[in-house]
């Protein structure tokens, strides 16, 4: 009995450190987009909260213009969501940003966009 024991809580060690490790390759690979687009102009962040949905991450860059320069969308369950860029977004006005056209169907990519548009 105690070697079973020992081999749940050897792998429960294990997806912990997995996790850990994941976790940490995730927010690297955010961290490194994020700071290409900081370097484009102003930026606005916006993410969908509550805990057993997708989560999605949109993030805005602005030049002094206020027109969308570049964005970032990460979305997804998993560590293995990666940030990918929506052309569609790009030289939109900030005034003319408009939540429910742009995601018509999409609760959640709603969400983050109206909070990425807050002004702080």
């Amino acid at each position: 009995m105690s070697n079973v024991t020992n081999v749940l809580i050897l792998l429960a060690v294990m997806a912990w450190v997995l996790q850990i490790v994941l976790g940490w390759w995730q927010v690297n690979r955010f961290n490194q987009a994020f700071m290409l687009l900081s370097k484009q102009g102003n930026v606005g962040i916006g993410r969908t909260k509550g805990r057993f949905k997708s989560k999605i991450v949109i993030v805005l860059a602005f030049n002094e213009d206020r027109y969308i320069v570049n964005n970032i969308v990460m979305k997804g369950w998993t560590v293995f969501s990666k940030p990918q860029s929506m052309p569609e977004l790009n030289g939109l006005y900030y005034d003319e940003i408009n939540p429910f056209t742009i995601f018509p169907t999409n609760k959640n990519a709603r969400e983050a966009l109206v909070e990425a548009i807050q002004l702080k």
